[in-house]
């Protein structure tokens, strides 16, 4: 099968698997010495649609959070749609592509999220323990904290919901207690709002490129870090091999 996908994450897990992805979003990275040689025809909001049916694919793999409504309305090539608004979307949704796909290695993807779900992840950060998803700190925290803040924008501010998948990941890691909810999936927020002294700045390191605008987070008098964001973010094998580390260190013997 020759398979189109416009989902980053699940490319990573499709080419890993086996299956034979035959293009790509230019957002599509990973595994990177398999991707390089996949044509890169589409971004996830938009495609040349003429070099996708170029290519002659059999199904086009979309996903309603990641790609818009009128991608998947095309009748010229067959499409399969995922949801993926949590960790526990994800047995379901690799099961159900190891069908479509007909490939086996997808189906023990899905045991290993079972396997997750039931050890239900982190049950709360202390301020004085490593950081999930660390990359390096901006300023350490001096004391405990009430407020946790994932970052995904600058100008404005904006941040996710539990309602998210990312949100349910930092759940899984023991954010989930210092996380306010919010109508919005992706919502702004104003950071007077929060007391800046016991709140924790989380900027993701995706989409917005804040490892490489350091300079303009300096005024913030709350304590912050700069976390992965593929971790948190890329919902296939990525994330998965991020959980199971976290979950091995939790049952690792204290030396």
């Amino acid at each position: 099968m020759r398979v189109v996908s416009l989902v980053p994450s699940w490319t990573e897990t499709l080419l890993e698997a086996g299956v034979n992805v035959v293009g790509r979003t230019r957002f599509c990275v990973h595994p990177k010495e398999s991707v390089k040689d996949i044509p890169a025809v589409a971004g996830t909001k938009n495609w040349d649609i003429a070099a996708i049916k170029a290519l002659k694919p059999d199904l086009l793999l979309l996903d309603k959070e990641e790609n818009p409504k009128w991608m998947a309305e095309q009748t010229d090539i067959p499409v399969f749609t995922t949801q993926i608004t949590s960790v526990s979307n994800m047995p379901g949704a690799l099961a159900q592509m190891s069908l479509r796909f007909k490939n086996a290695n997808l189906v023990k993807y899905a045991a290993r999220w079972e396997a997750i779900q039931q050890w239900r992840g982190l049950s709360r950060w202390e301020f004085n323990e490593p950081l999930p998803g660390f990359i390096e700190w901006g300023r350490e925290p001096d004391r405990p904290i009430r407020n946790v803040i994932y970052v995904i924008w600058r100008n404005p501010w904006m941040t996710i919901s539990k309602g998210t998948f990312i949100g349910s990941m930092l759940s899984m890691v023991g954010f989930g207690p210092f996380m306010r909810d919010f109508p919005e999936k992706y919502p702004r927020f104003n950071l007077a709002d929060y007391e800046a002294s016991e709140t924790l700045l989380l900027f993701s390191s995706e989409p917005y490129p804040f490892l490489r605008k350091k300079d303009v987070l300096n005024p913030l008098f709350a304590p912050y870090a700069f976390v992965d964001g593929e971790r948190f973010s890329w919902f296939g094998m990525r994330s998965l091999r991020f959980l199971e580390e976290l979950r091995s260190r939790e049952h690792s013997p204290t030396p």
